[in-house]
């Protein structure tokens, strides 16, 4: 059976990713990353949800409701994880600076407290921010949940999940617009 590399990433990120409300991830690397740092293993990859540390007061709040909802839809299938998504990386800009990252502000669901939190974590390294043309798994899989994929870390491989049509969550233009307004912010 082939592998295939997925990108874990919180829940409620993932779905806001899917609901065409932000484009981007920020990425530091996990406490388990081999390399201690973030590296882009592929730019092309599943949206694995995650739900360790994510919690509704580092969310802003108007995705808050979105934590306990990934939650409950977990807890249906204990066991098992639903992969829903699919990401190409558009981009991979770093930041290093909290004034740079302020002005990314309203472009992602997270507080502006923990996205500096994020920043200053491993301070001598840059924040990763991946912009993601995102697509929805026409046939979302529902797969055992194994022990190596939990953890602090970044990247895991996954057994075959090819096959299922793709659906883009953003049109070409809306795409554009806003991996435009995230490179004109970063880039100011």
């Amino acid at each position: 059976m082939e592998t295939t590399i997925a990108l874990r990433e919180w829940a409620v990120a993932v779905k806001a990713l899917e609901e065409g409300r932000q484009v981007i991830v920020l990425r530091k690397g996990g406490i388990a990353e081999e390399t201690k740092e973030f590296r882009l293993e592929s730019p092309r990859f599943y949206l694995f949800p995650s739900f360790e540390h994510q919690r509704p007061n580092l969310v802003i709040p108007e995705a808050a409701g979105g934590v306990e909802q990934t939650q409950a839809e977990a807890a249906l299938t204990p066991g098992f994880v639903t992969v829903t998504s699919f990401a190409e990386v558009a981009e991979d800009l770093e930041v290093t600076d909290a004034e740079t990252l302020k002005r990314l502000e309203g472009l992602h669901i997270w507080t502006e407290d923990y996205a500096e939190e994020r920043l200053r974590w491993k301070k001598t390294k840059p924040l990763h921010v991946l912009v993601l043309r995102v697509y929805r798994l026409d046939e979302p899989r529902t797969i055992p949940m194994r022990d190596e994929y939990g953890g602090c870390k970044s990247w895991i491989e996954l057994q075959d999940l090819s096959g299922s049509p793709l659906t883009p969550v953003l049109d070409d233009e809306q795409f554009r617009r806003q991996s435009e307004e995230v490179r004109n912010r970063i880039h100011r």
